[in-house]
């Protein structure tokens, strides 16, 4: 996935970045159901704003990496994408991502919530789910065109005979068409529904292996049938893709409380770190009423003063904000991520000077953070010193492995290696960056002078050949 983020938390970047639409998220729902369900298919062509955050997406991975463990999921290959979406929502959509709504995260009150939600999650993806429904879609694609040729066939024999007929007849030929798109539509739905329902039961049974509670699985999945229940109550449980809510919710309790981890509580520290990931996007996300009014100053647990403080930060108090973070780095000296939110506010503000130091004890204590590690390098750029050009090169170029994805990576490491006089490295990121952002045309333009200047054979050409080579997915055949 080639996406730049809209907004990237510090972590959350306080400035907002356009953001490229995500395609081919969901694109076999929305290319074979097009003709079922126009809605859907106007909502793959929506943009999508991602959010990147190394806080988060750590507590992420420790969340998920006993599930995936449980369930036989590949933990390297499998990413967990947040989306910066309000709505309580998840899903999976290439087989090895699973697309997260801040939502779930801002609303979910302890880890075991989230916990649940990726357990159920990983159920589809450990079931094969989305390529079994590419096959069905596929099944369903075939019976749909039969249908339309047999009840056009009909049409038009009816149209021949001049047989009577009661009604309208231009309705009993629209219900000849019509008719077998319904009844595939509802053939897909109930595939659907019960892959749904394998996804829970699969969830219940990794949360059991890994000595976890299905409790907050069983609480999310409640809070839903309590929102739906008024509006449920008219609608046909056969035109749905999920089980009706509170008939999934029955099922469900009966499998979650025969576990003997049921009642087994979040440990005290991971609530802690879940309390400050809930605070972080706050912060960021809401305005800063909304903050005030979550986090009020009679409340100084951590969690409050964290939120508050990039709250500060983002109205400009300066000030205030940094001291707010040095209490905070004060308490918890060997938590990167405080670290990282100073070193942030330094370099927004244009104190890159004096973010760099901040950043390098960041990343001491956070080295696997690549994202971290581009802010230091963006940092060490930014102070227009030539003499910490290299440290900005090899932190950058150490994210970029990490980050392969990130357009933000590779630009500051074509302005790093363009003020160091490296031109075929500066014109080699620059197509990266363009890539990253799928741009093809620039992208095959900037690899390609950059392939004439760069050693034969070298990892950076062969690196270059790949992009010249490239061929977009809309050229494909």
């Amino acid at each position: 996935m080639n996406a730049e983020p809209a907004i990237a938390f510090p972590c959350l970047q306080a400035r907002r970045r356009p953001a490229r639409t995500l395609r081919r998220v969901l694109a076999v729902l929305g290319g074979a159901l097009a003709a079922f369900a126009p809605a859907h298919a106007q909502a793959q062509k929506r943009s999508i704003a991602l959010i990147r955050d190394a806080e988060i997406e750590q507590l992420l991975r420790d969340y998920a990496t006993p599930i995936f463990k449980a369930a036989g999921i590949n933990a390297r290959g499998t990413r967990i994408i947040l989306i910066n979406d309000r709505a309580f929502n998840a899903f999976v959509a290439d087989g090895k991502s699973i697309f997260v709504n801040i939502g779930v995260l801002m609303d979910a009150a302890t880890p075991n919530e989230v916990i649940g939600v990726l357990a159920h999650e990983s159920g589809h993806l450990a079931g094969g789910h989305l390529a079994r429904l590419r096959q069905e879609i596929q099944g369903a694609q075939i019976l749909s065109i039969a249908g339309l040729l047999a009840g056009a066939g009909a049409v038009v024999a009816g149209a021949r005979g001049g047989g009577g007929s009661m009604g309208n007849p231009g309705i009993g030929a629209m219900g000849a068409l019509t008719g077998p798109q319904e009844l595939v539509r509802r053939s897909l739905l109930a595939y659907q529904r019960s892959e749904e329902q394998a996804a829970d039961r699969a969830a219940v049974r990794y949360l059991g292996a890994a000595g976890m509670s299905a409790k907050g699985m069983l609480t999310v999945f409640g809070r839903f049938a309590e929102n739906s229940a008024f509006l449920t109550r008219s609608i046909d449980p056969y035109t749905i893709s999920h089980p009706m809510p509170t008939e999934r919710v029955a099922q469900l309790e009966t499998l979650a409380k025969a576990s003997p981890h049921f009642n087994k509580a979040d440990p005290p520290e991971l609530q802690a770190r879940h309390d400050l990931m809930r605070a972080k996007l706050m912060g960021f996300v809401e305005r800063e009423s909304g903050v005030a009014r979550r986090y009020g100053m009679a409340d100084q647990s951590m969690a409050a003063r964290y939120a508050r403080a990039i709250s500060d930060y983002r109205s400009g108090r300066m000030a205030q904000a940094l001291a707010a973070m040095d209490k905070l780095s004060a308490e918890q000296p060997r938590n990167a991520y405080f670290l990282e939110l100073k070193g942030q506010a330094l370099l927004e503000a244009g104190r890159a000077r004096e973010a760099v130091p901040v950043l390098r004890q960041a990343v001491a204590l956070a080295p696997q953070a690549g994202l971290i590690r581009q802010m230091l390098g963006h940092a060490l750029l930014s102070t227009g010193q030539a003499g910490l050009l290299d440290e900005a090169i090899r932190e950058l170029s150490n994210a970029a492995s990490r980050e392969p994805d990130s357009a933000e990576v590779h630009q500051h490491l074509s302005n790093a290696y363009a003020a160091k006089g490296n031109i075929a490295m500066a014109e080699l990121s620059a197509a990266q960056y363009a890539f990253a952002k799928g741009d093809w045309t620039v992208a095959h333009t900037q690899a390609s002078r950059a392939l004439g200047k760069l050693p034969q054979g070298s990892p950076a050409a062969l690196r270059a050949r790949d992009i010249v080579d490239y061929v977009p997915p809309d050229k494909q055949r």
